[in-house]
């Protein structure tokens, strides 16, 4: 006789059964690929065994930038800007982990895996290199944790969440013993020597109603030297059905699955999280190309600004050879000349570093890429300031931002997520009360012991004489039936630590409620605030042009005084200097105003609809848009 049975049918059978269990319950996401890459045999037993691997990162830049690179330098619009970082922009690649990791918290959440929650904080962004007079306060979308990461939950808090993913266990051991004997009236012998292989197998499972059950089959073949037992070999069997509710604590779906729940709003508050980062590196971007535009403008006037100092001294030393002015006038012009050069060089230096700073911002190798390294950045598009603004009534612009402000979402979901951990504080606090019913099955087969030579009528009884397969008739027909029932109440007396958890998360629930009330307000104040900062960075504008139109003015009336004899050279490079300061004042006024318009799409949540962007694009990192190179590029500035 053998310890398994012999049938092929039964074997095919217990493969198939296997194979049935261990298949997947749900197809993975196409992002995580499954280790090995190749095919095994028999890989549908191994494949929840297998790795998940996620591809390494891709640190090759997308088509789009090389695509605007011509002749050594690089032509970008704003539009251009906003794809670039959306597909090459290492922060906004960072966050696209967030929600796969989610997804993975919610596999972990299915079969009652305790919450891991990862979240990424919001990275700020890129500054400008300089941001004296140009840079305005803006919107810092609050950012934080989901519940569950950062100090949240993160281990089983309240009831017990059931295990529901279902476990096989096989095992079989061979063994030989020698117990040696002091009674031979009882044994016959001097020692026992047994030879025994046992196999037990078994499936449990547990359900989010609480419920639970396990079934399991073992079987014990044993042969001896004693001639008092009177089969020989003996074996032994039992099939074992257990099954379990709780009744109080534990009770009911809607308790145990609360970490499932929890785990997919974490995954919106990760979709929400890399909104926010898209959000505020789209603005940080902006922000930089037009802080660009101005520095090529500044330079620009600050160019000029030389090229008049130069000729203003060349023209004060032709009239200094026709003796129409003194030496100190030319010697008070050529000190002007430094003074515009240095000018110059620090918008030059200023540009030339913004363009760094821009670059490492739009590449996923920063400025290691060699095809951006010694590129010149020409933007394509001006800084246009409307005459007028055209903006919605203060108190529509607020209602747009709390229904569009991600934060606020992200404040809402944690509370309910809060609920529902109060949902299993509460159920934690109820005595634990457990029905269970067992019912077992045995049998006993086997052969006469060929040592007993006694007395005929000391053998067994036939109905026990046969195979393993008269063994599994016995288990199946019922034979040796056994049956319980019964219940289990465990009732603490002072239930402290339950009472403690109920009361600490309805303490953070009430945190989470003011944190909620307090980001409403602060959406009010943001919004009001970037809207005066729009209107005044308006204001300066049109301040600004109107100081610089006085100053040029002035500026031609000293030229023409002092034609005539009635102006001095002091005085017409005192209003060189207030044109070369209204200039400056102008093209700050106007990266002013982009900051304010930004600063306010931003604090409205109107930054992606504004810059055309979708989420579907922002999330796979593949913007659709084409470039916007016109047909003839201008030349280098």
């Amino acid at each position: 006789m053998t310890l398994f049975p012999r049938s092929p049918f039964r074997v095919r059978y217990l493969a198939w059964l296997l194979a049935w269990w261990a298949w997947p319950a749900s197809a993975q996401p196409s992002n995580i690929a499954i280790l090995p890459p190749h095919p095994r045999p028999l890989g549908f037993l191994t494949r929840p065994y297998q790795q998940r691997a996620v591809p390494a990162v891709n640190l090759t830049n997308s088509g789009r930038l090389s695509g605007l690179i011509r002749s050594g330098s690089l032509y970008l619009s704003a539009r251009d800007v906003v794809a670039l970082a959306l597909e090459n922009n290492i922060d906004i690649e960072i966050q696209r982990y967030g929600p796969l990791m989610a997804r993975q918290d919610i596999e972990r959440a299915r079969v009652g895996g305790a919450l891991r929650a990862p979240s990424t904080a919001i990275a700020p962004g890129p500054q400008s290199v300089s941001l004296a007079g140009i840079n305005v306060s803006g919107t810092s979308l609050a950012s934080g944790a989901g519940v569950g990461s950062g100090g949240g939950i993160t281990g089983q808090i309240g009831a017990q969440i059931p295990q529901t993913d279902p476990i096989v266990n096989v095992s079989a051991n061979f063994g030989h013993l020698t117990s040696p004997q002091s009674n031979l009236v009882l044994y016959q012998s001097n020692s026992v020597v047994e030879d025994y292989q046992s196999f037990n197998a078994g499936y449990s499972q547990q359900f989010m109603g609480g419920g639970a059950f396990s079934l399991n089959y073992g079987s014990t073949r044993a042969t001896a030297n004693t001639p008092t037992i009177l089969l020989n070999p003996l074996t032994q069997g039992s099939l074992n059905l257990n099954i379990s509710q709780n009744l109080l604590q534990g009770f009911g779906a809607s308790v145990n699955n609360r970490y499932i729940r929890i785990a997919r709003n974490n995954s919106r508050y990760s979709e929400l999280q890399l909104k926010q980062q898209v959000t505020t590196t789209v603005s940080a971007v902006l922000n930089l190309y037009w802080d660009l535009v101005a520095f090529n403008e500044d330079a620009r006037l600050k160019r000029l600004a030389l090229d008049a100092a130069r000729q203003l001294y060349e023209d004060n030393k032709k009239e200094l050879a026709a003796g129409a002015i003194a030496a100190i006038e030319v010697t008070r012009a050529q000190a002007e000349i430094p003074a515009r050069s240095e000018d110059v060089l620090i918008a030059e230096t200023n540009l030339l570093q913004q363009e760094i700073v821009l670059k490492n911002a739009l590449s996923r190798r920063g400025m290691e890429d060699p095809a951006l390294e010694d590129a010149h950045i020409v933007t394509l598009d001006p800084i246009q300031v409307p005459e007028q603004e055209g903006l919605a009534p203060l108190k529509d612009l607020v209602k747009q931002a709390l229904d569009e402000r991600p934060d606020l979402e992200q404040n809402r979901i944690n509370i309910q997520s809060q609920l529902l951990v109060l949902s299993g504080d509460r159920s934690a606090l109820k005595p634990s009360l457990q029905a269970f019913a067992s019912f077992t099955n045995a049998a006993l087969v086997g052969a006469p012991n060929p040592l007993n030579v006694g007395n005929p009528d000391n053998l067994p009884d036939p109905y026990y004489y046969g195979a393993y397969g008269s063994l599994l008739a016995q288990i199946f027909r019922r034979n040796f039936p056994n049956y319980t029932a019964g219940f289990s109440l465990t009732v603490p007396l002072r239930n402290r630590a339950a009472q403690a958890d109920f009361a600490t998360d309805q303490l953070q629930m009430r945190q989470q409620e003011l944190q909620l009330e307090k980001s409403v307000a602060q959406v009010s104040v943001d919004v009001r605030n970037a809207l005066i900062g729009v209107e005044q960075a308006h204001s300066r504008y049109e301040t600004a042009l109107e100081t610089l139109k006085l100053a040029r003015e002035t500026l031609e009336a000293e030229k023409k005084k002092y034609e005539f004899g009635k102006s001095t050279n002091a005085l017409v490079i005192q209003a060189q200097r207030d044109v070369v300061a209204a200039e400056s004042e102008q093209v700050q006024s106007m990266a002013n105003y982009t900051h304010a318009r930004i600063a306010l799409d931003q604090a409205v949540g109107m930054t992606l609809e504004r810059s055309d962007i979708s989420m579907a694009e922002a999330a796979s990192g593949q913007v659709e848009r084409r470039s916007s190179l016109p047909a003839t590029l201008p030349g280098k500035k």
